[in-house]
């Protein structure tokens, strides 16, 4: 049986890990989407694709880059999480 401590650790743990794997993806595209902003209103080209293709070609780049590591970090925390139900 779990305790209220155990259960509040491992929420926490989630919850940074959600974080972590996350942030890097929504930052960047931040990012992108701000620079890409910053060109349009330069230029005065207002069109919408124009800021969703880049962010999903970055955003698909970081995620190819970086989803092997991702899928490791959850693979853990569900191995972690299920040695902790069994026993």
């Amino acid at each position: 049986m779990l305790t209220s401590g155990e259960i509040n650790d491992l929420l926490y743990e989630v919850f940074i890990l959600a974080v972590q794997l996350g942030g890097p993806v929504l930052i960047i595209s931040m990012a992108v989407g701000v620079i890409i902003s910053i060109l349009q209103a330069a230029t005065q080209i207002h069109e919408q694709t124009l800021t969703f293709v880049p962010k999903l070609v970055v955003i698909g780049c970081v995620l190819i880059m970086t989803g092997g590591r991702m899928m490791q970090r959850l693979q853990d925390i569900t191995e972690q999480i299920f040695q902790m139900i069994a026993g």
